[in-house]
């Protein structure tokens, strides 16, 4: 004997309010308009990483390419 399963559908505003104001803040979240970072925090972001990739170098020869490939993405 075979069971029959059914799906009603109601219309719940509420729910989908919900959906498009989520969908919305997603959006907004992804193409947020980034800080303008001034050309000497820049500098100093970029010395700080190479420093690290520095002292990194002998036990963890990854790390430092990781982070001398962020320090030249400037």
């Amino acid at each position: 004997m075979m069971s029959a399963t059914t799906y009603t559908t109601i219309n719940n505003n509420g729910y989908f309010v919900n959906v498009v104001g989520a969908v919305r803040q997603l959006i907004a979240a992804v193409f947020a308009v980034k800080p303008n970072m001034s050309q000497r925090n820049k500098e100093e972001a970029v010395y700080e990483l190479n420093s690290l990739a520095n002292d990194c170098e002998r036990h963890s020869p990854s790390l430092s390419a990781e982070l001398r490939f962020l320090a030249s993405r400037g």
